[in-house]
């Protein structure tokens, strides 16, 4: 098979790759553009596959219905990713179009990891129960992780912080997923741009009691007008990190409730992988923010991280940024989730 084109719709962004039988990917200047783009594939990244979804699927009418079903547990990313199904089959409707889901990364955690603690009906009948999400930049960040390393690819315990506009903390053991932070949506777990991460649900009791809030509201305030943008005026780390070399405390305090709880999910998934070789960061903030980077591991000492700070302010894509008596190594790997994308398309599309 020849060159596949990989669809990444996130709730605010379409970014497009195409990626070539020998795994390498260029941009492409948006759909507009792809009917000058000869391809054999096309693979479309879906965020939520709910239970529905246990692998890639090809895309047909009874799928596209599964995916727009789930749209409830994940309204910012799957109707998007919807958005541009249909418009990349109408322009390319000759070629098999494959979803490819960053839930199914997480299909191997353990009931223990994966359950609530919620009444039987609400997780055997509505569903509710943890998914994970991120998969597939988790998937390669796990590869190249293990490269570095010089191991086999399920060899070696892994952290894996994929800290971007949307953030996550995954343990992965065995090549397969643990445990990760985020769960029933992408709202769980540590804070980012504008989502919250995990909040008491009896906070959201006490505003619809007690301030009239509804569940549109509060929707719209845990995923919009939460995270770094709540707590220091920006959602982008960049800005943050300016804001407080020129003394903003609330830029401070965004930065470092951050990095506290980033550092703390570190620390429980380290114990849901079974020891942690390595702390791997992915994403935009992991991949390109020394400072956070620093912060973060400087939170981990507990655990014998040691960062080496020549190495981590100078890293340029992949490497190993750690002490050389660090008890882990910490990594920075450059996120290439279109490349599974496309090898996932291969899969389907060659079976």
């Amino acid at each position: 098979m020849g060159d596949v084109l990989v669809v990444n719709a996130g709730s605010t962004s379409l970014k497009l790759h195409l990626v070539s039988p020998d795994e390498i990917s260029a941009p492409v200047d948006g759909l507009a553009a792809v009917d000058a783009v000869g391809v054999d594939a096309v693979a479309h990244r879906v965020v939520h596959g709910g239970e529905a979804f246990v692998r890639p699927a090809l895309i047909d009418p009874a799928v596209r219905r599964a995916i727009a079903d789930l749209e409830p547990l994940a309204p910012l990313h799957n109707a998007p990713a919807l958005a541009a199904i249909d418009e990349a089959m109408e322009k390319l409707p000759d070629v098999p179009h494959v979803a490819v889901f960053d839930t199914l990364f997480h299909t191997s955690m353990p009931p223990e990891a994966r359950e609530y603690a919620v009444p039987r009906r609400w997780r055997d009948e509505w569903g509710v129960r943890r998914y994970g999400f991120h998969g597939l930049s988790v998937a390669w960040a796990s590869e190249r992780a293990a490269a570095i390393l010089g191991r086999p690819a399920a060899d070696p315990r892994l952290v894996v912080c994929h800290l971007g506009g949307g953030c996550s903390v995954t343990a992965v053991a065995g090549g397969r997923s643990c445990d990760t932070t985020m769960g029933f949506s992408p709202l769980e777990g540590v804070p980012m741009a504008t989502r919250s991460g995990s909040v008491d649900p009896a906070v959201l009791i006490y505003l619809e009691r007690t301030h009239g809030m509804d569940a549109g509201a509060v929707d719209h305030a845990l995923t919009a007008e939460s995270g770094l943008l709540a707590l220091g005026g920006s959602g982008d780390m960049r800005d943050l990190e300016a804001a407080a070399r020129d003394g903003s405390g609330a830029a401070k305090l965004a930065i470092d409730v951050f990095c506290h709880r980033v550092a703390g999910a570190v620390g429980a998934m380290a114990v849901a992988a079974g020891g942690m070789d390595a702390v791997v960061f992915t994403g935009g903030i992991g991949e390109r923010s020394p400072g956070t980077r620093a912060a973060i591991s400087s939170r981990l000492g507990v655990l014998g991280v040691e960062l080496d700070p020549a190495r981590n302010e100078a890293v340029d894509g992949d490497g190993d940024i750690a002490a050389q008596t660090s008890a882990a190594r910490v990594l920075v790997v450059s996120s290439r989730e279109e490349v599974v994308a496309a090898r996932a398309a291969r899969d389907v599309v060659g079976s």
